[in-house]
């Protein structure tokens, strides 16, 4: 996405949909599965490892790999309408 100058403040005072619909499906991925949306937020957000996010969240990368593959589907799903708790 290429903005001008001119257009720059108006693009970052309105909120994309998207990044809106997807800080609230982290945000009830937080409530269901703490530890899954922190993986979420490492590796994504913070362009975090699989290893370093293993060392942070003290779990083995094999969890960190189960958890990242679980929360990206529970995301997509949420942000898609379907609806389910489970984590």
């Amino acid at each position: 996405m290429t903005v001008s100058l001119d257009e720059a403040p108006e693009v970052f005072q309105k909120p994309r949909a998207d990044l809106v619909a997807l800080d609230e499906a982290l945000n009830h991925l937080a409530a269901v599965d703490e530890r899954k949306s922190r993986v979420v937020e490492l590796r994504y957000f913070g362009r975090l490892s699989v290893g370093e996010t293993a060392e942070v969240l003290r779990v083995s990368p094999e969890t960190v790999m189960d958890d990242w593959k679980l929360a990206k589907a529970w995301l997509l799903r949420a942000m898609s309408g379907e609806k389910r708790d489970e984590a």
